[in-house]
């Protein structure tokens, strides 16, 4: 997809931040990579191409080393108590027949 020299260029356009290419946080997603280098380099990739690419240059995921300074514990508990459930639905088995069986055995 991209030459070393090239992904050399990319590197660089990514060390400049997100923000320098006119996006609102600093934030880089593999969508946001994949229009970058359709935008610089005129070319299409997926996303998994992204990936794909990163790895192979030893690039990987990074999620925030601690948690934001606005979180609330006692929110954030409530909220898994209470209404986590209430937004997922209560979990039920399978009702008689509602999946085939897969085994003549089973029947």
């Amino acid at each position: 997809m991209l030459s070393d020299e090239l992904f050399a260029v990319l590197e660089r356009e990514l060390f400049k931040g997100p923000v320098a290419h006119g996006r609102p946080d600093q934030t880089w997603t593999l969508s946001r990579i994949r229009t970058l280098i359709g935008r610089r380099f005129h070319k299409s990739c997926t996303v998994q191409g992204v990936a794909a690419l990163l790895k192979r240059h030893g690039w990987s995921r990074r999620v925030p080393a601690r948690r934001a300074i606005e979180r609330d514990e006692d929110v954030v508990a409530g909220w898994v108590k209470g209404t986590r459930h209430q937004a997922e639905g209560p979990w039920r088995r399978s009702s008689p027949g509602s999946s085939p069986r897969t085994r003549p055995a089973s029947r």
